[in-house]
């Protein structure tokens, strides 16, 4: 007789009813043309060849002084790479391509507003910019090598020549996403103790000029409440010539750089040589508890780190037009939009606006005229050009050889479509794990040598060991149908080196769980843990189910809401999922589903009971939930993202929060009456 203790799960281990899917594979076309068709390249990048593997990523890069060790272990888990090596993160973007790429396209910004002209800014205007840019924070600001500097810069191309600026002079920046509040980034500035805040006069979305300046007063207030006082607030204007807030300028402490900027033209700057290990950004993430953490990103490592999966992972030439549909307040959009492209001489594009402005076929417009081969975007995204035009696609001559999905995890439905309609069955697809603190990606295929697995990332990419743990530090092995926590074995260069101005809690949150002797200095005994939860499938392919606190407890079986959500979506009138944990008096906790329909399909009881049916179906009837809500639309931060909190609160009659800073917030009243009425 079996031991009941042996068939019940751990607090790691979820239950998990995936189903396995079909693999798809990359064309011959692709392969043909791929940087890395070499099967030998994981065998180079294996444990006996750690970390030595990495000098293959480092080397893409010019060293204006080679490193004197790889990777010292000695203060860990403060791992320090390519030691003694010096180098220039701007240097790398911008300097070095000029003798090859001077005229051609570094940056296509295309403003939100299809009227505008999109912008297409060469190498060599690049080049000059930055200089003049970084002579005028030198020169009227005296920003010197170590200083920290806050960026609330919206998605204008500005924000790329500011961060290239700093990195020139050696200045650490911060960006924080131009929809956080003011108060939010007031908070940023007095944790990083930043000099100066460069902030935009306004912005577009979804048509309308937004007035961004009025967060900057906020935030120097906030700042200085915490009792850091930001020395100057500088201001882009979003119309050059033309100040297009409704919020003043303070006399004495507001300067438009556009103002400025012509006492500098002509000017250049010497890059500084910085170490490998010196900081480049500071970059915040938000947990379940406390304040956001300043995860602090190297020189060497992290821009050698971002140069390789560019080029491993995302198959990025010099000749290729990528696309990257994210925002660059977020570690994707520094990682592959500014640095990883650029460190490889690519054209990169940016966007201004929402990708549903002002219709669902504007993405596949700016990829037709733009000529894009890479496309790289969320789940959100895919799910929201998805339920807005399901055809609009196919409308449009583009072809994308190469296309990622990155942020979290995505349905197998949802993929298909992408695929299927968005890629046109011509492109490879990589689905990618990684997170704020890592700097790249940690587990995705390799593109032309590796099949597609619809909500599989893959394998850890090269010189990355994943691992699943449960929660006694057991490994849970390939194949076993169970979940445990992911991590990673190993120390890597995108890895952030510290939080700033507060080591221990790194230290605590991302090593101590499964840290096997706190006073060795082996690698081997710091494993870094992530906080999300994974299936190791027998293909040795990591399918990654959220966060740990995304679990639902239903009477004793802990079910994944990724899980569910993606049960749901194979539902074909649904167009988005969100799945919530509401309290029972018999089972502890219930999940409720909230789903918004594709353009034109009317919700009722039959639909509602064909969700519940395909989540009993694809999981099992402990998943049943006690409510399926079809609503009008999700509430969504600007960035996209699924405020699932707010949708918590209003099924169990709580306090939604602050809702000023969602995308649609007169979406939650609608809501909050129709769960009202029911």
């Amino acid at each position: 007789m079996s031991d009941p203790k042996s068939d019940q799960l751990t607090e790691a281990q979820l239950a998990v009813h995936w189903k396995e899917e079909e693999y798809y594979y990359p064309p011959t076309s692709f392969i043909a043309q791929a940087n890395t068709t070499d099967s030998d390249i994981l065998e180079r990048f294996g444990e006996k060849n750690f970390p030595e593997c990495f000098k293959e990523y480092a080397d893409l890069l010019t060293w204006y002084k080679y490193w004197e060790k790889t990777l010292d272990t000695s203060t860990p888990p403060f791992w320090k790479w390519f030691v003694g090596g010096e180098l220039n993160a701007s240097y790398n973007c911008v300097d070095r391509h000029l003798a090859q790429h001077r005229n051609k396209t570094a940056i296509h910004f295309v403003p939100e507003l299809e009227s505008d002209r999109i912008e297409h800014v060469t190498y060599q205007e690049l080049w000059v910019r930055v200089n003049e840019l970084a002579a005028l924070l030198r020169d009227f600001c005296g920003l010197k090598r170590g200083d920290r500097v806050t960026l609330h810069l919206p998605m204008i191309v500005e924000l790329p020549i500011t961060m290239l600026a700093c990195a020139r002079l050696g200045v650490i920046h911060s960006q924080v996403f131009s929809g956080f509040s003011g108060q939010a980034c007031g908070e940023r500035i007095a944790d990083s103790g930043s000099r100066v805040l460069i902030t935009a006069d306004s912005y577009y979305r979804s048509g309308t000029l937004i007035d961004h300046k009025k967060a900057a007063d906020i935030a120097f207030d906030k700042a200085k409440e915490e009792k850091v006082v930001t020395e100057k607030v500088l201001v882009w204007q979003r119309h050059p010539g033309k100040y297009s807030a409704q919020t003043p300028l303070v006399k004495g402490r507001d300067f438009v750089v556009n103002e400025l900027l012509p006492k500098y033209r002509g000017q250049r700057v010497e890059p500084e040589r910085m170490l490998a290990t010196d900081p480049l950004f500071l970059m915040y993430t938000s947990g379940s508890t406390g304040r956001p953490k300043a995860c602090q990103h190297s020189t060497g490592g992290y821009l050698s780190y971002v140069a390789g999966t560019s080029k491993i992972i995302q198959d990025i030439h010099p000749t290729d037009v990528y696309w990257c549909m994210a925002d660059i307040g977020w570690i994707t959009g520094h990682s592959y939009i500014v640095y990883g492209p650029l460190a490889l001489g690519a054209s990169t594009v940016m966007y201004e606006g929402v990708p549903v402005y002002p219709d669902a076929g504007r993405p596949w417009r700016i990829a037709e005229e733009l000529g894009v081969n890479i496309f790289h975007t969320s789940p959100t995204a895919v799910r929201a050009l998805r339920r807005a035009g399901p055809d609009e696609p196919a409308k449009y001559n583009y072809h994308f050889k190469h296309m990622t999905t990155v942020g979290e995890p995505i349905e197998p439905e949802v993929w298909r479509w992408y695929y299927n309609v968005v890629g046109k069955k011509e492109a490879a697809i990589v689905d990618t794990w990684w997170q704020t603190e890592n700097g790249g990606f940690l587990c995705s295929t390799i593109p032309a040598l590796a099949p597609m697995k619809p909500g599989s990332a893959g394998r850890g990419v090269p010189g990355i060991y994943p691992i699943v743990y449960d929660d006694d530090g057991k490994e849970v092995p390939a194949g076993s149908g169970k979940a445990g926590n992911i991590c990673i074995r190993n120390p890597w260069p995108g890895l952030m080196q510290t939080i700033w101005g507060d080591p221990e809690r790194m230290t605590k949150v991302y090593f101590e769980r499964y840290c096997k002797n706190k006073n060795s200095k082996d690698w081997h005994d710091w494993p870094y843990f992530a906080g999300d939860g994974a299936v190791h499938a027998a293909d040795g392919y990591f399918r990654i189910l959220g966060r740990i606190d995304d679990v639902i407890n239903v009477a004793g079986h802990r079910l994944g809401t990724k899980e569910i959500e993606s049960a749901a979506l194979t539902v074909p009138e649904v167009a988005e999922a969100a799945v919530i944990a509401v309290p029972d008096e018999i089972k502890g906790r219930v999940p409720e589903v909230y789903v918004s329909l594709k353009p034109g399909v009317i919700g009722d009881d039959a639909l509602a009971k064909r969700i519940i049916k395909a989540i009993e179906t694809e999981i099992s009837p402990i998943a049943r939930p006690r409510k399926v809500w079809i609503v009008p639309d999700m509430p969504k931060t600007r960035s996209g993202k699924i405020m699932r909190r707010v949708l918590g609160a209003l099924s169990t009659g709580g306090n939604p929060g602050d809702i000023s800073t969602l995308a649609n917030p007169e979406v939650v009243e609608k809501i909050r009456q129709q769960v009202a009425h029911t």
